[in-house]
């Protein structure tokens, strides 16, 4: 075994690499060199520190050779990819392309590098080219990207500037038909779980009109169907309440864009603003529903039309006190715009 001696200068900046050092490596080698100082013997020396003796001696001779600087110095051996010199063909047809497996990737390099990778070295080479596993969004096909540009810059942004200085009470306006049956969703399980499907085809509906500001909602519910004299009892509601001129948020469904939902509105001097056709995207209520589904919906089994509209009530009822903090973080006022760019990519 390789004899060295550690200088008395160093000893100090040692100890404060073993206590501080961010990297357990750096910390582990000023420990070898520390009890190497206090002439431990070799065997203990590997045998506290949990190393081999090569590792022991490589520390050693690289501490001759360098000196402190030694102990500092990451430097693993890290592989290069064989697809390195692809990176830029790859990925160009990746964003072109995107695989839906690992397989797959695996089969369309393949046939562009004639370069065969496992599986599980794919996996690391598409993180590396800054690729991830996402859930493929939707964008409506006969969407018209330029006017959902313009009401947001035109429109709905100058109400919300006015909403948060207190002028104005803006409210987002849909209704959604939730149909007793199964929501499937995602858990973390042992094994595949199954849940019991319910039976029938009835359906709770809900129109509702979500305050922009303060989170509140404001709902009419029945059993049969929508239509516009539950918009005009929605829009009653609201004027009763009203404080100051309110702006109303909503699609284009003939329940709601008729004459006598426009007329009343007219009436009780409310803003009706109706979105650019296909724009879900736009309306801040859609997220409300896809909250209500993943918290009292999916993955659940119940036994009547009765527990199940009552747990839709109870998240609508509870909504702003057991939900808040989520509400903020769902409720944000930034919308989704899209691009011709986008709608041209689009699989």
């Amino acid at each position: 075994m390789i004899e060295i001696t550690v200088s008395k200068k160093d000893i100090a900046t040692l100890y404060y690499l073993q206590n501080y050092h961010p990297h357990h490596v750096v910390r582990r080698r000023a420990s070898i060199l520390i009890m190497k100082y206090n002439k431990t013997p070799h065997h203990q020396i590997a045998a506290n520190a949990g190393v081999c003796e090569n590792t022991l001696r490589n520390c050693f001779y690289d501490y001759l050779k360098k000196g402190i600087t030694s102990v500092t110095e990451i430097n693993f051996y890290k592989p290069k990819s064989v697809l390195k010199s692809f990176d830029a063909i790859i990925k160009a047809h990746f964003e072109r392309y995107p695989p839906v497996s690992i397989t797959q990737a695996c089969a369309e390099i393949r046939k562009l590098t004639k370069t065969s990778i496992k599986n599980t070295q794919m996996r690391a080479y598409l993180k590396y080219l800054g690729m991830k596993f996402r859930k493929v969004g939707t964008i409506p096909a006969a969407a018209d990207v330029e006017a959902q540009q313009e009401f947001h810059d035109k429109k709905l942004q100058p109400r919300i500037k006015e909403a948060k200085a207190g002028k104005r009470e803006l409210y987002f306006v849909d209704a959604a038909h939730f149909v007793l049956g199964t929501f499937l969703g995602y858990l973390w399980c042992f094994s595949r779980i199954f849940v019991r499907a319910s039976c029938g085809r009835q359906r709770f509906n809900v129109l509702g009109a979500l305050n922009a500001i303060t989170k509140k909602l404001i709902t009419v519910t029945n059993d049969s169907y929508i239509t516009s004299t539950q918009v005009c009892e929605l829009l009653r509601r609201l004027a009763k309440q009203a404080t100051c001129p309110i702006t109303i948020v909503l699609d284009n469904a003939r329940y709601q864009r008729c004459q006598l939902v426009m007329q009343l509105a007219q009436e009780l001097g409310i803003e009706l603003l109706f979105l650019p056709t296909y724009s879900p995207n736009l309306n801040l209520i859609e997220r409300l529903w896809k909250l209500l589904k993943k918290e009292c919906l999916y993955c659940v089994y119940y036994e009547n039309f009765s527990l199940f509209k009552k747990a839709i009530q109870g998240f609508l009822t509870n909504t702003t006190k057991s939900h808040l903090k989520k509400l903020d973080s769902l409720l944000t006022l930034n919308f989704q715009t899209f691009t011709k760019k986008q709608i041209q990519r689009a699989i």
